[in-house]
């Protein structure tokens, strides 16, 4: 009974590692991109936010240009969770809010996006290779956290700790499917045309794949219209929720 006690405790101890590693290490690669820059959130209830972008591993913030004052009390930024991110439809940077330097980094970051060098080719197959490991490590240790929760002795452990287990669970589920997806793979910087589902239609955009994650897709280079109807198109980057947003043709060649 004590070795079967101390083993139960050590894998709890185990778990929770994983979870405050997996917490650590959760800042989405695409919403990383745009931090620091002037940014506009569509939302998909309508609502339309924009400041300069602060990413956190639990949430971002809008920081405003200038204070704004509503009825009763004077607001400086908006603060977004992440777990409101599935309200997002898209995340716009406005070539023409970037300041002359974070221009050039821009239009650095998309030659090299277009013709990655042959150090980023072999350090992006690394990272691929060490990311389906990592999934597939996580996956099994969300299956057992779930096979511990039903069994003896943890499960008695584990009685009243629901909420956490639950929690540490969901976290080290949340990372799969996010390393390697050899579909989108093969048009890291090729042009793709992204459809996006909005309330009473569809919208197409087409750009330059940089990045994807479990949840968001970065295309680069985008003519964009104005969310507030304008027509007149700007040049923009998006990221994009991916269960409103979806990777549906490949573009021309010459990106």
């Amino acid at each position: 009974m004590p070795d079967t006690f101390l083993v139960t405790i050590i894998f709890i101890a185990i778990c929770a590692i994983i979870g405050a590693f997996v917490k650590g290490r959760s800042k989405d690669r695409c919403l990383t991109d745009f931090d620091g820059n002037i940014v506009t959130i569509r939302m998909k209830d309508g609502k339309v936010i924009w400041g300069r972008m602060r990413v956190e591993n639990t949430g971002l913030e809008l920081v405003y240009d200038q204070p704004y004052k509503d009825d009763d009390h004077v607001e400086t930024s908006y603060i977004l969770y992440k777990g409101e991110y599935d309200g997002i439809l898209a995340l716009i940077r406005y070539e023409d809010t970037l300041t002359a330097l974070e221009a050039g980094s821009r239009a650095r970051d998309i030659e090299k996006t277009k013709n990655p060098a042959w150090c980023s080719r072999v350090a992006r197959n690394i990272r691929n290779v060490f990311g389906t490991v990592r999934d597939s490590l996580m996956e099994i240790a969300g299956l057992l956290i779930g096979r511990a929760r039903s069994t003896m002795p943890a499960g008695e452990l584990l009685k009243g700790q629901d909420k956490h287990v639950t929690q540490l669970q969901e976290d080290a589920l949340s990372t799969v499917g996010t390393a390697y997806e050899p579909v989108l793979e093969r048009y890291i910087g090729k042009k793709v045309v992204v459809a996006v589902t909005v309330e009473g239609g569809k919208e197409e955009y087409s750009g330059i794949l940089k990045e994807y994650t479990a949840r968001f897709v970065e295309i680069l280079d985008v003519e964009c219209k104005n969310s507030d109807g304008n027509e007149q198109a700007r040049r923009a980057d998006l990221v994009i929720l991916r269960n409103v947003g979806v990777i549906r043709h490949a573009g021309d060649r010459e990106a």
